[in-house]
């Protein structure tokens, strides 16, 4: 019988009363590995109370020690990457390379975290006004949470808690149900690294556990990553309710190839960010965008060899270059979307419907799939697809192909391949998208810059990571201040001015 998968509350693995559970797969064998308990909202509250009682402890803890704890949790994850990844791979799908990644990126921002001290500086002005001083403090939340995707077990849950947690906050995190043992893992982390009980918690749950975190009103601030339907739900109900919101959506990356660029490297760029992780990223390139027709017939003569002789394997397998998608439902939905795109009238010229690997036919396989000629009009091109999927759209020149990705619901992420630098310089500059790669097809930024996307990709005013996250997890509370210097002139009935 597959074991249950708990929450993590009060610094330990918890059972909570709701007897209501969802299978967890290895999607490699599509065997059932576990089941994990879904919260309901009097769960939630506990988690909360237990959050709210831990955290005014922590918000006193001056932020060097606040670092301190970070930097011994980042030497565990370090300690425990190869556990870790073997655990979020068999889970997931994804390749343990690729596991690696995931857990990197997170760590990363965790890495950034650590520079608390520095972050949370507020600003001081000496003599403002006749014997005035002004000084500014960035001060904690106090409970907030996070709701976080499959397809990054690690990264997304640290991108969010990490910050929160080192400005102060306690943290509620509400992973996915697919893939929650890699964040229960991290949570022990943080314990063993010496983050007091309680500041990180984690309820597993589902569309219950959510509406009882936008609702509750002890949940200061919560930050979503998702589909965009969803990130819009997240971010309307959570601030209706008056919380501070973040929420991230869907994608349709686009990758444009201008007729100077090296088509080997632009091909083996499409290769890796498209069918890397089986599409399953919000920053996977989707839409490939050559421009002139003899620009689309060279890449595509790079392209469908490549595509072709894609690597599909168990996760768990080195040789591996994809695995399997998250679940059997996923990939039926994926499969949709490709005969779709026949039934609209695209070109498969690969077709990876009917990929079966021996040995694992219970797995949630599917080969690469590339789709020539599709048009803007077609549903495969306006939604996302999530999925090893790959459409190409010819555009005749330049000014169609920065259209395209301008125009589009979706703003995440968009890539142009070029010797031009004159073409890149005002792509980046006029292109209507919120991250921008000029010659790397995944513009993901660093920990250190912000990342977030624009349009139905993004909801809300401060991105994820970076200077946006201190920014977002703290208020500034601004103080005016005078002392008497034994001269009275008086009381004052006009507002205070520089003049």
């Amino acid at each position: 019988m597959a074991s249950d998968i708990p929450h993590f509350i009060g610094g330990k693995r918890t059972s909570f009363t709701s007897k209501r559970f969802s299978d967890v797969f290895w999607p490699m064998t599509g065997e059932v590995a576990a089941r994990v308990n879904l919260a309901n909202g009097s769960d939630v509250r506990a988690a909360i109370e237990d959050a709210k009682a831990a955290q005014p402890g922590w918000a006193q803890t001056n932020p060097q020690r606040r670092a301190r704890v970070m930097m011994t949790f980042v030497q565990l994850i370090n300690r425990d990457m190869a556990k870790l990844a073997d655990i979020l791979s068999r889970e997931h799908g994804k390749t343990i390379a690729d596991a690696k990644g995931d857990i990197q990126r997170g760590l990363e921002v965790a890495e950034f975290a650590c520079g608390i001290p520095h972050l949370l500086k507020g600003e001081y002005t000496e003599g403002a006004g006749p014997g005035i001083d002004l000084y500014s403090m960035r001060q904690p939340l106090g409970v907030v949470a996070g709701i976080t995707p499959f397809n990054f077990p690690a990264m997304i849950p640290l991108w969010k808690a990490a910050p929160a947690i080192a400005c102060g906050n306690a943290f509620i995190l509400k992973p996915s149900e697919r893939a929650p043992s890699v964040p229960l893992m991290l949570a022990e982390l943080f314990i063993e690294a010496g983050l007091p009980p309680g500041v990180f918690n984690v309820v597993n749950g589902d569309k219950e556990a959510v509406d009882a975190i936008l609702d509750d009103p002890d949940i200061m601030a919560v930050g979503f990553v998702g589909s965009s339907d969803i990130a819009q739900y997240v971010y309307a109900r959570g601030a209706a309710n008056g919380k501070r919101v973040q929420c991230f959506g869907g994608a349709k990356n686009h990758m444009i190839v201008m007729p100077d660029a090296d088509m080997d490297l632009a091909a083996d760029a499409l290769i890796g960010a498209g069918y890397g992780s089986a599409g399953e990223r919000c920053m996977a390139i989707s839409v490939a965008v050559p421009v002139g027709e003899t620009t689309a017939d060279r890449l595509m003569a790079k392209l469908m060899p490549r595509v072709e002789s894609l690597k599909v394997g168990p996760s768990t397998s080195p040789d591996a270059d994809l695995g399997p998608l998250v679940t059997r439902e996923h990939l039926a939905k994926v499969r949709g979307y490709v005969d779709l795109g026949v039934k609209e009238g695209a070109e498969l010229v690969v077709d990876g419907r009917d990929f079966k690997l021996q040995g694992y036919e219970g797995g949630f396989y599917m080969g690469g799939c590339l789709f020539d000629r599709v048009r803007p009009e077609m549903r495969i091109y306006k939604e996302e697809i999530f999925g090893p999927v790959l459409s190409v759209v010819r555009a005749k020149d330049y000014d169609e192909a920065l259209r395209l990705p301008s125009e589009h619901e979706y703003g995440n992420g968009v890539a142009i391949f070029t010797r031009d630098g004159d073409a890149a310089r005002d792509f980046a500059a006029r292109v209507n998208v919120g991250m921008v790669g000029i010659n790397v097809p995944i513009p993901v930024p660093l920990a250190y810059y912000t990342f977030g996307g624009w349009k139905r990709s993004g909801f809300g005013d401060l991105n994820q990571h970076g200077p946006d996250s201190i920014r977002f997890y703290t208020k500034t509370k601004t103080v005016t201040a005078r002392w008497p210097s034994g001269i009275r002139s008086g009381a004052e009935f006009s507002i205070p001015t520089m003049k």
